[in-house]
Formats: C-alpha cells, sequence, structure tokens
C-alpha cells in the first residue's frame, strides 16, 4: 500500500513538473527583429508625411472622414503623434500635432485629452504596456511643458493590444504612437 502511495505521489510530481507554467516569452533583440536593410527606425515616418501646425489645425473644427464622436469622447480629430522603435521621446517633427492639441484645448475650456500609447507587435505584453505608458507619459510631459494644465490631460496604455501581428515595418510605424483623444465634459 505504501509503495503505490509513493508511486502515486511521484507520477502526480512528475505530472505537475511536465505541465509547469508556460514559458514568460523573451523581449526580441531590437538589432534581430529590425526589417529590411535599414536600422535604427528605418520605415518610419518622414518629416514630408507629418502635417504641419497648418494643416493640422485646419482639420481641428471639422468633423471629417474617420472622426469617430459619442456622448463622451471626440477620437480621429487631433492626428497621432508617431514614435520610433522601442523610443518614448517626442521627436522634434511630432511636436507639431501637440501644440495643435494645445490650441484645441485653448479653443475647448471644457474639454480634457486622452493620451492612450500604443505599441508594435513586438516585445512582451508586459514590456508593450510599460512602452505605452512611457508613451504617454512623454506626449503629456511635453504638453505641460508647452502651457497644458495637467487635470486637463490623462494617459492610458494600451501596448501591443490593438497592434498587427508579424505587420511589415510601415504597418509597425503607424502601431507605434500616442492617440489623442477628446473627451467632451460630462
Amino acid at each position: 500500500m505504501k509503495l503505490a502511495s509513493k508511486s502515486l505521489c511521484i507520477i502526480a510530481a512528475g505530472a505537475a513538473l511536465l505541465a509547469g507554467c508556460a514559458k514568460k516569452p523573451v523581449r526580441p533583440n531590437p538589432s534581430e527583429t529590425a526589417l529590411g536593410p535599414q536600422t535604427g527606425g528605418g520605415g518610419a515616418l518622414t518629416p514630408t508625411e507629418v502635417p504641419t501646425t497648418t494643416e493640422a489645425n485646419s482639420t481641428l473644427e471639422q468633423r471629417g472622414p474617420g472622426v469617430i464622436e459619442d456622448k463622451d469622447t471626440i477620437k480621429g480629430l487631433l492626428e497621432p503623434v508617431y514614435f520610433d522603435f522601442d523610443r518614448s521621446e517626442v521627436k522634434a517633427p511630432e511636436r507639431a500635432k501637440l501644440q495643435a492639441a494645445k490650441d484645441y484645448l485653448d479653443k475647448h475650456p471644457d474639454q480634457r485629452l486622452l493620451l492612450e500609447g500604443h505599441c508594435d507587435w513586438r516585445g512582451t505584453a508586459e514590456y508593450n504596456l510599460g512602452l505605452g505608458d512611457r508613451r504617454a507619459s512623454g506626449a503629456k510631459k511635453y504638453l505641460v511643458s508647452i502651457g497644458v494644465a495637467v487635470d486637463r490631460l490623462e494617459t492610458l496604455s494600451k501596448g501591443s493590444e490593438e497592434a498587427k501581428k508579424n505587420a511589415d515595418e510601415a504597418t509597425m510605424a503607424k502601431d507605434r504612437r500616442v492617440e489623442l483623444i477628446i473627451l467632451k465634459k460630462s
């Protein structure tokens, strides 16, 4: 009886050991995942693809294609801010978009802004949530530095939740962003 009990315990322990937990994915090394012959953010948006402050401001009061409005939010009215691979600093060409957001908030004192950080599909879910948070916080820090009140800004990280898996470099460049979502006063 004792031998059967010990054998059963050994078999159960062996089964539990073999089942174990799923191995946590390892964050890829950027040099091993960069697509194409370019390195250091190849395929990222060029300055000619970034609207100037005048272009960004011209669409702010219009509710055109790509703008989704409900009782609480307006999405797509302000241009997203794009980031280089594995970076959270707001690039100089992207600052015009944040200036346009400040100008909008100045004209609409009853509204706030949600800064929603996104990442491409590479990296673990945990890492990408942190990176999305750093991107949203970086945009917030810049907005505060140009005069937006901190109580009018909120941040949220979506990480790679909405990213396209195994995407090409151009698609991944569009996934690395902070969405500027207008929060209406409720």
